[in-house]
């Protein structure tokens, strides 16, 4: 059945997709979908369309913002009609059948029918797409502005401004100014210098309430954040009486004649205080709970606060708190964000679910596009390579890329368990299904329901454990060992191995459909000693986690320890790197690991052979020659035939090399058909 997914961008219809039955189809903001809409409101892997019952089929995958199809938001799974529109955010993707009648010279896809005889407009047919409720035109744009000017400083030339609007505008900027503060201080800087710009004063200070530090002293502690003064004075504390009453009854006071201080007033040519013009406004929460105050004052007599400059400052105090509030909390936030992060990164390195892979090789690169598109997917992955190589963690990679990635992860090593404690294992068992079945067990199936269950070393299996795993791997049901009750489980299979299955398979080993329905998609993790410029990369790595754990400050490594890395094969691959850095991290007494400080194994490599082996227990007489030519060509196999990289191994220059191979008439092997 042909079928199109019509892109809207705009006002046009501009891209035209086609749905293949069988291929299911990824619709995100993520780069590895099939179907990317760039749009911030799109989850990195939003939604899936794909091909069943002859039918296609809509799923929402658990989606931020969710996927709406005829403004109604789809959940479960959701059967496409001709003419229906996906709404993802503010994108568009209709559904249609027939493409040829999609499209009409106004380049929005409808369907082209006939006008009935009677000279009606008529209904559009099944591939409409959406109706007139659907498809909105775009707004005409008016006006155009960048910045605006509630938030830059009135200046003069608004003089004839009534004032209520200059307090408003001032209010407008100050909000903006608080909302990008930094800290309490700039905010309350930021709040005295909007009062010295609104009202009548000259000195002035915000002031927060703290913790009693004695706890016999009677009162509220407030302590200064910000002062300001215009004169020559400096500022002066508000009176006990006031701050208590204002604090107490979380009302702002305009107080004129204040003698009561004989800091506050100003004096006359005898020397005498005159009346001072005292604001004191309340930092509430509410409208009720004061937990600081705006104290301001005025000693000239051709400036005296008046009514409308105590709104005002009450307005602003209002505003502060807000503003302060807001601080705090985002305070809180970020300290508990940062502690979830470091416990989650504790847990992570507890359970091992790391995910990062480190290496960037060329074979590597490989490795991750190869996951990348692996992921979405819910075909069956199998991971190939040797002991070491990480292949856990490719699946880890694998899981935690895919629409699965919030559900469980579950793995377990085939070749640790004897065969009826693998069964066990895998299927779960009932209370007294054998001796030591004291309670019922939930298998691995089981536990991975919804998400994704990796068999490590799946070539180690029994054959008749191969029999019972390939039927649920078929989507039949199955039951615990010992029990009866047919059990369905949703799982998504990642096998893994370092044997040749295919030579296992001819042997008869490991049954033939059971390969192919493992061999669906297949990743291959290179060895480590294939991918030699990752060796550095993956030894500073481990000696950074090993100097946390351990407290030890190593630098680094010595350049003769990093050339022996460099030329060793590595038997054991990535794993035996990891326990060789940990050893030198422990054992080394200098700020940088030496050659001394590596204890490396004189094993050979599962990849090496009779031919590339140059320390055969076995005597075979051959001539230097024959010896040579063997060394070369193990060489450029073991580098890819990078022949700069094979020449510096091997101490002679690069078109020395080249004679040699002309000499020794080598080449590289051509890949099996």
């Amino acid at each position: 059945m042909l079928a199109y997914l019509v892109i809207r961008e705009g006002s046009k219809w501009t891209d035209v997709f086609r749905l293949i039955p069988g291929q299911a189809v990824t619709v995100g903001r993520a780069p590895t979908n099939q179907l990317v809409v760039k749009d911030e409101r799109c989850s990195r892997t939003h939604a899936e369309i794909f091909f069943s019952r002859r039918q296609w089929t809509l799923r929402d995958l658990d989606s931020r913002n969710g996927t709406l199809v005829g403004g109604k938001l789809v959940r479960g799974d959701y059967v496409l009609k001709p003419g229906d529109v996906i709404r993802i955010g503010q994108s568009q993707l209709a559904f249609v059948h027939d493409l040829s009648k999609a499209f009409v010279d106004t380049g929005a896809p409808r369907t082209q029918e006939a006008e009935p005889e009677d000279g009606s407009s008529s209904a559009a047919t099944s591939d409409s797409i959406g109706g007139d409720s659907e498809i909105l035109d775009p707004p005409t744009i008016t006006h155009r502005r960048g910045h605006t000017r509630f938030l830059r400083n009135a200046g003069d030339e608004e003089a004839g401004t009534p004032r209520v609007g200059k307090a408003a505008a001032n209010l407008c900027r100050l909000a903006f100014e608080l909302a990008q503060a930094t800290d309490e201080m700039a905010m309350a800087q930021m709040a005295l210098a909007g009062l010295f710009e609104g009202t009548q004063i000259d000195a002035g200070a915000v002031l927060l309430l703290v913790r009693q530090k004695n706890p016999e002293q009677n009162g509220p502690v407030l302590e200064v954040v910000a002062s300001r003064t215009d004169t020559e004075s400096k500022y002066h504390r508000v009176s006990t009486f006031l701050a208590d009453m204002v604090l107490r009854e979380g009302e702002a006071v305009l107080a004129r004649n204040v003698m009561g201080d004989s800091n506050l007033g100003s004096r006359d040519s005898k020397g005498e205080i005159t009346a001072t013009t005292v604001i004191c406004a309340p930092v509430r929460q509410g409208t009720s709970k004061a937990f600081g105050l705006i104290h301001l004052y005025s000693t000239r007599e051709d400036r005296v606060p008046d009514p409308d400059d105590l709104e005002f400052t009450l307005a602003v105090a209002d505003t502060l708190a807000v503003a302060l509030r807001n601080f705090s909390r985002r305070q809180e936030l970020a300290d508990n964000l940062n502690q979830i992060r470091d416990e989650n990164l504790q847990l992570r390195e507890l359970l091992g679910a790391q995910s990062e892979i480190v290496g960037e090789s060329p074979l590597m690169v490989q490795a991750s596009q190869a996951i990348a598109r692996a992921a979405p997917s819910r075909a069956t992955v199998l991971i190939r390579g040797e002991s070491g190589v990480g292949k856990e963690l490719v699946a880890r990679a694998v899981h935690y890329a895919s629409p699965r990635a919030k559900k469980p992860f579950v793995c377990l090593n085939c070749a640790a368990l004897s065969e009826s404690l693998l069964e066990s294992e895998l299927f779960g068992h009932e209370k007294g299904a054998f001796t030591g079945a004291t309670e019922r067990k939930i298998g691995k199936f089981e536990a991975a329901h919804t998400g994704t269950l990796m068999l490590d070393e799946i070539g180690e299996m029994s054959p008749s454990i191969q029999a019972k795993f390939l039927r649920v791997l078929e989507g039949h049901a199955f039951e615990r060992v010992g029990g009866s009750e047919p059990i369905k489980v949703d799982v998504r299979v990642i096998a893994a191995t370092n044997r040749d299955l295919e030579k296992d398979v001819t042997n008869g080993k490991f049954r033939r459909d059971l390969y192919f329905r493992l061999h669906v998609l297949e990743i291959v993790v290179p060895a480590l000693r294939k991918r030699p410029e990752d060796i550095p990369l993956l030894a500073n790595h481990f000696l950074r986690k090993f100097n946390s754990e351990t407290g030890r400050k190593i630098r680094g490594f010595t350049p003769r320890a990093m050339d022996q890395m460099r030329r060793y094969r590595w038997p054991g691959n990535v794993r035996e790197l990891k326990n060789v850095v940990e050893r030198a991290v422990v054992l080394t007494r200098g700020e940088y690991v030496d050659v001394e400080d590596l204890t490396l194994s004189t094993l050979s490599t599962a990849g090496d052979t009779a031919e590339g082996t140059m320390a055969q227990r076995e005597y075979r007489p051959m001539s230097l020659e024959e010896v040579e030519r063997m060394h070369i060509l193990a060489t450029l196999r073991s580098t890819g035939w990078n022949k700069s990289q094979s020449a510096g191994i091997l101490g002679i220059e690069r078109s020395t090399l080249d004679r040699k191979i002309r000499r020794y008439e080598l080449a590289p092997e051509r890949p099996r058909k």
